[in-house]
């Protein structure tokens, strides 16, 4: 199993908005979702996908368990609640959306809950978000490392997010990166803007490009179907290697999300 290079992500969107891009989305011709227990969206990405009529078997579906569920006696319920709302029997995909704060809950709890899941047919994969290099290792040692498919991480040309991406490479863990346009803050870069000219490209594509090339899983969201078309284009450019190497420079360490209380110590 491997994760599919580019995808829909939906945080943040909610209602008849998910609904919509959802819908437009799997139109358009994608075919990989991600959503989230605390997005408070999956009963709508459920119906979206329902509507569709696109067969269960052509979709890729990642869930996220958030960290009020990370207990052992809670883990699965909590997933199997998410698989009642989105409509299905499985998902692809599984991750720790976040690791519990102040060390709460053990990695090692929730990451044998995690794979007690998989076991059970709940989940296809499963895998981390947010985590650290200290973090990502002692889900190594409670799982091992060929059972954790990615970590979805920050990760954008402000913030490449290299320590974390070596150390997972260096154990054959794959990279989710999201927030690949920093929250719209790339799209007005010279640099990419430049790059994008080149090309006859637009600068988002340039920036998902960039990290596809890099070998990243991407999972930008939008709610306008012309974005949601371009944004599929990125899969298509080829960026040259002086054209990588000035994103490169562009690494700030320039971290957006990081939320007071549930943040670990980044790397």
């Amino acid at each position: 199993m491997s994760i599919p290079k580019l995808g829909i992500g939906t945080f943040r969107l909610q209602g008849d908005v998910v609904i919509d891009s959802v819908r437009n989305g799997l139109e358009a011709g994608y075919r990989v979702i991600d959503t989230a227990q605390i997005y408070g969206n999956e009963a709508e990405v459920g119906a979206a996908i329902a509507a569709s009529g696109v067969p269960r078997s052509e979709l890729f579906i990642t869930t996220k368990i958030w960290i009020a569920n990370l207990s052992r006696d809670k883990l699965i319920p909590s997933l199997k609640e998410s698989l009642a709302k989105l409509r299905t029997d499985y998902v692809d995909l599984t991750l720790i959306h976040w690791p519990s704060p102040g060390g709460e809950v053990p990695v090692a709890e929730f990451m044998a809950a995690l794979a007690e899941a998989r076991a059970q047919g709940l989940t296809r994969q499963i895998g981390v978000s947010n985590f650290t290099v200290e973090l990502m290792q002692q889900a190594i040692d409670a799982v091992g490392a060929e059972a954790i498919a990615t970590n979805q991480i920050e990760l954008h040309p402000y913030l490449q997010n290299r320590k974390v991406v070596e150390f997972a490479r260096e154990h054959g863990i794959h990279i989710t990166s999201y927030m690949t346009l920093a929250y719209g803050k790339v799209l007005g870069d010279p640099v990419i803007q430049k790059i994008a000219d080149r090309h006859n490209a637009t600068p988002a594509q340039v920036a998902l490009a960039w990290a596809i090339k890099l070998g990243y899983a991407v999972i930008p969201s939008s709610t306008k179907r012309a974005n949601l078309d371009g944004n599929l284009k990125a899969l298509d450019l080829r960026l040259s290697d002086d054209d990588m190497a000035q994103i490169a420079a562009l690494d700030r360490n320039e971290r957006l999300t990081s939320p007071q209380g549930l943040a670990p110590a980044w790397d």
